[in-house]
């Protein structure tokens, strides 16, 4: 069998990383959208685009939709208190945003994972590592880089905003290093998005040749005493960084790994799509004060009659 043809055997389980493009259109949707009491919905509106083209490209009859609630109370916070706190708490008019787009998806009929000590990142993972052994291939939905470490032979990530797609061998082409090394990669250079500081004066390039050479980082530590021979600028001092910050090292790797046993609701019945409540909707589109336009699509979506107000 074919490779194109295995995929196609293979049915998709969409696995959407919301709070990234709930966040874009927080910032990208002019704040002229207010609901019922005068609070700002742009990232409602921007989200509820976003959503309704996924499916209505998509048509996806597998699919789940992952929110962050784990914002200080990630299982990472009590490794390393630093993670993540290079960033600004969410204002209160984002977070009934996000509230709102939760609820949204549940009303038309869509999974909704969300945990206190767990990442979107990990449900993410955790869906795909559950369905891969009931034969489904993971769409990720999300440019964000740590998820490429997920991708296995018949996944795909897809950058929506952007339309690139690419599966596991494309990884190497975008990050300089394959999915399986993108947690020891990070685990080197960091990632200042999420405050995870890497070994100290390790950049990206270093990184990667580091573990083209060993490829894993547990075989570079091993061996750090070949490092200074190897054909790389700053090999010595490379070394020696390296030997001063081991554990550090290996704290990022913990870090920058995406857990695979999150707990899933919603994981026995493959994220197969459900009903959509039709009150539930028309209650919610009354209060995000949803345009005639956005509710038709929405009731499309949903497969229910739209019936206009009179």
């Amino acid at each position: 069998m074919g490779a194109m043809s295995a995929v196609g055997a293979r049915p998709p389980l969409y696995l959407v990383d919301a709070s990234l493009y709930v966040f874009r259109a927080w910032h990208s949707m002019p704040n002229e959208f207010h609901d019922a009491d005068g609070w700002p919905t742009n990232a409602v509106h921007g989200f509820a685009r976003f959503l309704l083209e996924l499916i209505e490209r998509a048509r996806p009859q597998h699919i789940a939709v992952a929110f962050d609630e784990a914002l200080d109370s990630c299982f990472r916070n009590a490794l390393y208190p630093a993670y993540k706190a290079n960033r600004e708490p969410a204002p209160e008019e984002l977070r009934r945003q996000f509230a709102h787009c939760k609820a949204l998806c549940a009303t038309l009929g869509l999974s909704v994972l969300g945990h206190r000590e767990y990442e979107a990142d990990d449900l993410i993972g955790s869906a795909v590592h559950a369905a891969r052994a009931h034969g489904f291939r993971a769409v990720i939905v999300s440019a964000d880089k740590d998820l490429s470490q997920l991708l296995g032979e018949f996944d795909e990530q897809w950058d929506y905003a952007r339309n690139q797609r690419w599966g596991a061998d494309g990884v190497h082409a975008r990050h300089g290093v394959h999915a399986g090394q993108i947690a020891d990669y990070l685990a080197l250079c960091g990632d200042a998005v999420d405050n995870i500081p890497g070994v100290p004066g390790i950049g990206a390039k270093t990184a990667a040749a580091l573990l083209a050479h060993f490829d894993t980082l547990d075989a570079l530590l091993a061996r750090v005493e070949e490092v200074p021979f190897l054909r790389l600028r700053g090999a010595a001092s490379a070394a020696a960084k390296l030997r001063a910050h081991r554990e550090q090292a290996l704290l990022c790797r913990q870090l920058s790994t995406i857990a695979l046993d999150a707990p899933l609701d919603g994981a026995a019945g493959h994220f197969v799509r459900g009903n959509a409540d039709a009150g539930e909707l028309r209650a919610l589109c009354d209060v995000m004060r949803f345009g005639p336009m956005t509710r038709r699509r929405l009731y499309a979506a949903a497969g229910l009659e739209f019936a206009p107000a009179a």
